[in-house]
């Protein structure tokens, strides 16, 4: 199927590398040769980055993290959670540090990245437990990270905005810890995959239906036989989402996850949560990361920067 793509994406796809998770050996070597072949990423002189090993839930592994803090910060930052993408199965916190990094610089947010255990090796609820023993870290330790624990976000990309979008979910139905704002950029968000977009989208570039059936196979595993969906590994499922934090959803044209965004933020709306929606007109899932210098994709992270910058502003005190 021909797709009306924006035109400044136009002279890069023809590069764009044919993703099928299927073989996911394959997928997984492929996403270490576009690694290599980019340029390598510089951490900006404003940021200082550390790594840490945060505990896990009772029972789970130790969880490593990417800690990006404000080199000149004074008094205590906004913090983010950030969740990487990758269809659950892809992806760590090193081929996504980019992001948190533009976060910490001009937003001057504390910013912790997850290296979350991957499908089908760990299938859920492994990665949605690990970010859930994050926040809680960050939480208890908001003094030390220099972190106002009022203003903690959490937000990812694709997989990561469905786990964020878990993480808020859980976060909400265990009483804590309390979340600011979700950003919930091109989000995975509904198993069922029964939606136009979904059903229409079987070819697009990165992303479409075949490797979003494999990635939810690979991600739900045993969970998936005869049960119903759990709504912190598929939010979508979700009966109730009032008492959300507010957010902010982002979606691409031509990406079948896209029906499945708009759908999950005319709830959160409904549901009385103050939620920011943007669509990209001739976009594909992933577009921003393929082509990051076309004007859309620099519109793209304007956006979702400003809206952090929104959302974490410090609220001010009565006199």
């Amino acid at each position: 199927m021909a797709y009306d793509y924006d035109p400044d994406l136009l002279p890069l796809i023809a590069y764009v590398p044919e993703l099928d998770i299927a073989d996911l050996g394959a997928a997984r070597a492929l996403l270490d040769s576009m690694r290599v072949a980019r340029p390598a990423f510089v951490l900006p002189d404003s940021v200082v980055l550390g790594k840490r090993r945060v505990p896990g839930r009772a029972g789970d592994p130790d969880v490593d993290v990417w800690v990006f803090s404000p080199r000149a910060r004074t008094g205590l930052a906004p913090g983010l959670l950030y969740l990487h993408g990758g269809g659950f199965v892809l992806g760590d916190a090193e081929g996504e540090a980019l992001t948190p990094a533009q976060a910490a610089e001009q937003v001057g947010a504390v910013v912790v990245s997850v290296e979350y255990r991957l499908a089908p090796e760990s299938p859920f609820p492994a990665a949605v437990e690990d970010c859930c023993a994050v926040l809680r870290w960050m939480a208890e330790n908001a003094g030390e990270l220099g972190i106002d624990p009022l203003r903690i976000a959490i937000g990812g990309q694709s997989a990561g905005a469905g786990l964020a979008a878990g993480v808020a979910l859980l976060s909400r139905d265990r009483g804590g810890p309390r979340l600011c704002m979700q950003l919930l950029e091109i989000p995975v968000l509904d198993d069922r995959l029964d939606t136009p977009s979904m059903k229409t989208y079987t070819d697009t570039l990165l992303w479409n239906l075949p490797n979003a059936v494999k990635s939810w196979e690979y991600y739900l595993g045993p969970a998936r036989d005869g049960l119903e969906t759990s709504p912190y590994a598929a939010p979508a499922r979700a009966g109730d989402l009032a008492g959300l934090p507010r957010a902010f959803v982002s979606v691409c044209e031509f990406d079948p996850l896209r029906d499945e965004g708009l759908q999950y933020a005319q709830r959160l709306v409904q549901a009385g949560v103050a939620t920011e929606l943007h669509l990209y007109p001739g976009t594909f899932h992933g577009s921003s990361g393929v082509a990051p210098q076309a004007a859309t994709s620099l519109r793209m992270k304007r956006d979702w920067l400003d809206a952090l910058r929104r959302g974490t502003a410090a609220v001010p005190t009565s006199s």
